[in-house]
């Protein structure tokens, strides 16, 4: 895939994500229509999925529902 340098500042992120879920194996940023830079996935950095990646590490209290009712209420609601 080649991106002129506007196109690439514009869509950084999902320029980024594409290599990064592989739909998308380097990416060409041009100049006037010229080849001057490649985006390509980096291996050696381990990229995790943000959802899911505290999964395990955190816990809650037992009583965390314990005041939901009365929370409710104060805002007009109930459970």
């Amino acid at each position: 895939m080649q991106v002129n340098i506007l196109e690439a500042k514009t869509r950084l992120s999902n320029l980024v994500q594409l290599i990064e879920t592989g739909k998308e194996d380097q990416i060409i940023i041009a100049r006037y229509g010229k080849p001057v830079a490649k985006m390509v996935v980096y291996n050696d950095v381990p990229v995790s999925k943000r959802i899911g990646v505290a999964k395990g590490k955190l816990k809650s209290p037992e009583d965390l529902d314990q005041y939901n009712e009365e929370i409710a209420a104060l805002f007009g609601g109930n459970i």
